[in-house]
């Protein structure tokens, strides 16, 4: 299993040449510039990141699309992600729909704090209305250092995969 991205980030403060963990980020036409910004905040800090979109600000864009194959890859790699759109909804809306992706819209610190100790999110949406900038980077930086505490938090994670497990597939609504 990968290593905890706040178990490299609390190494990394005490070594030169730690280990830092990959992040997948994506965004589309709304959050291409944030997007762009984070890479280069991020890769300073030593962590890999790998673009999965938009590579260019395109209003034809379409944010299910970078959502869906962000959440595929965090999924399968049990990664963390990062979707960064115009309002962080729409992209945490689709984000969802993927089993094993558990994203939260976060706008400032402590909503990242939460979404990581209680909810163990390993998809981070952010809304370009709403976060820029320094505090763009405060919220990347919480979320990534926060760890996910378990005990009852982890009882009520079981229920959410079991709703995930029970509705997803073939669920007619009734």
């Amino acid at each position: 299993m990968r290593e905890d991205c706040s178990e490299a980030n609390s190494r990394s403060r005490n070594a030169a040449k730690a280990e830092t963990c990959k992040i997948y980020i994506a965004s589309d036409h709304g959050g291409f510039e944030l997007k762009s910004e984070l890479i280069r905040f991020l890769n300073k800090r030593g962590h890999a990141t790998e673009d999965l979109g938009s590579h260019s600000p395109n209003p034809d864009d379409d944010y299910p699309d970078f959502a869906l194959t962000l959440s595929k890859k965090v999924s399968r790699e049990d990664g963390r992600g990062i979707l960064v759109c115009r309002t962080g909804a729409g992209m945490c809306m689709a984000a969802n729909k993927v089993s094993g992706v558990y994203a939260a819209v976060c706008l400032e610190k402590e909503s990242a704090t939460f979404a990581r100790k209680h909810q163990n999110c390993n998809v981070l949406c952010l809304g370009t209305k709403w976060v820029s900038g320094k505090k763009a980077e405060e919220i990347v930086d919480t979320w990534l250092a926060t760890r996910f505490e378990g005990g009852r938090h982890e009882r009520r994670l079981k229920k959410i995969k079991e709703i995930e497990r029970t509705y997803t597939d073939g669920y007619d609504g009734q």
